[in-house]
This record gives structure tokens, sequence and C-alpha cells, in this order.
């Protein structure tokens, strides 16, 4: 696997992960008991938007520098927490800085919580360890995320078994429909040892109409509700590169659609193309 992340840091694609990822982290920290949080594919923790990597590409001028063009305290209210977590972590290291899902998790998350993150690319956990690694309800995982998933489900933290939590697996999706394949059969054997978790999948979107096969097998995963967020911020006309990114979002907490309606419509104004932007926020198998 060649992927490197901080090529793609602070693009729209982890606009919308990250802000939704924040959105999921309080409505399920709204109960007190505690929490247990895997990502599968946790890459560096943090990245820097003037490093080499990601001036090469320039994503992130159509992703988080959009957001912080905005006029101070301007921002719509379903993204303030994601604004105010890019600003803490700024104030600790920089004004380049961009977080990856694990300082966010780090971030919202309480003391009684705890997170365990993978990284399989060596000098990515090395990095890994080093923005996250000493936090200590935070353990490192030098390891793949999803045969982490199998090891690690039903969470348990010394004598402390968990209930709840939530599960991020962003996967590279190299060979988009072969990561399908991998990453739902991952999922289907998590609910079997974990069925109570909060699921979230990562996807790219080239052309939707690719997908519907794939949104058939999302229909039928073993949880309780299956709910997929889009934001497409241009038309999905071209399989050349990727036109937006989806979560499918597994077991959510109740009317957590109504919050990422408000999200998604919010980063749909900010960052989408003037023409061929579009969102949807939908339940492919609603709660009973």
């Amino acid at each position: 696997m060649n992927y490197r992340h901080a090529f793609h840091a602070g693009n729209h694609a982890d606009v919308l992960k990250h802000a939704a990822l924040l959105a999921l982290c309080d409505a399920l920290v709204a109960k007190p008991a505690p929490l247990f949080a895997l990502d599968t594919h946790a890459g560096r923790g943090l990245y820097y938007l003037d490093a080499a990597q990601a001036k090469r590409t320039g994503e992130a001028a159509g992703g988080i520098e959009a957001i912080d063009r905005l006029q101070p305290g301007t921002a719509p209210a379903p993204l303030r927490a994601y604004v105010d977590a890019i600003s803490a972590c700024r104030q600790v290291h920089g004004p380049m800085a961009y977080p990856g899902s694990p300082w966010l998790l780090a971030h919202a998350l309480r003391a009684q919580d705890r997170i365990a993150c993978c990284e399989l690319q060596p000098e990515e956990a090395d990095a890994l360890k080093a923005s996250v690694g000493a936090d200590p309800r935070v353990a490192v995982h030098a390891r793949d995320g999803y045969t982490a998933m199998h090891a690690l489900l039903p969470p348990r933290v010394g004598n402390e078994r968990f209930g709840r939590g939530l599960v991020l697996i962003d996967p590279p999706f190299e060979a988009q429909l072969e990561e399908f394949t991998t990453a739902f059969r991952a999922l289907r054997d998590a609910l079997e040892r974990w069925p109570q978790g909060t699921y979230a999948l990562w996807y790219p979107i080239k052309q939707r109409r690719a997908l519907q096969r794939t949104y058939r097998s999302m229909a039928t995963m073993p949880a309780k509700s299956v709910l997929v967020a889009e934001l497409l911020v241009r038309p999905d006309d071209s399989p050349l590169r990727m036109n937006g990114s989806g979560l499918m979002l597994l077991n959510a907490p109740w009317r957590f659609d109504e919050r990422l309606r408000e999200l998604v419509s919010a980063l749909a104004k900010i960052l989408g193309e003037p023409t061929g932007a579009s969102w949807r926020v939908e339940w492919l198998k609603a709660a009973d």
C-alpha cells in the first residue's frame, strides 16, 4: 500500500469526515457511561498544510482553507465544534496544523473514555505515537485495522468492559470495490461480536451510479439502522477524480440524521463548486 494521507490532509473529504466525527462524539458523550473508540486507519494523527506533500496537491484549498476563509465567528452553528477543534489544535501546534481523526477523538472524548488507533505503515505509526501516544487514554497499535477489529471487539481495557462506543473505518480505497468487500466483511464480523457499537465507514465517490450495488449491500448490514451522508462538491461525471465522499453509519444515535442534515447542507454551501454540488442524508435501513 502506497497511500499517504499527508497529500490529502484537510481536503473536502476530511472536512466532512471530521466534522461528522465530532458531531457523533458529541451525541455519544451525552450519556455518562464510558466509551471505547477504535480508529482502524489512523494515519499520522497530525498534519501540516505547509508540508511538501500537502502543497504538492493543494487539496486543502477546497476543504479546510475554505472554512478558514470564513469571517471569525461566522461559521454556521453545525460547524462550530469543528472550527473550535481546529483552533484548539493550532493553538498548540501552530497555524498550519491540521488534526487527523486520532487527535480529534482525543479532543472530543472524556477522561473515562478509551481510544485505540491502528496504523499499519511503520513511519506513519511512529508519527502517530508521537502525536497522540502520550495521552494515557490512547493506545497506538502498529497493525492492520481490519484484523484489529476482530481482536479488539468487544472492547475491554484491563478489567473494564465497554458497552458503548464507536469504530471509525477510514481506509485508503486504492481499489474501491475490493475495499468495500473487505470493509463489509469486517463490519459483519464486528456486529456479531459487538452489536451495540456505532460504526462509521468513510468512502470516496467518483460516480455515484457505480455504487448502486454497494448501496444495496449497505442496506443489508445486520445493524439496527443504516444511515448514509454524502457530499458532492461537483458533478459526479468523471471516474478519474474524487468528486465527493460519504459516510455509512451503523447504529447511529437517536435523531442523528437531523444533525447530519444541518451539517452536510452547511458544508455544501461552503465547499461546493458554483455548479453541480449536491448532498444527501438518507436512511437505507431505519431503526424499528
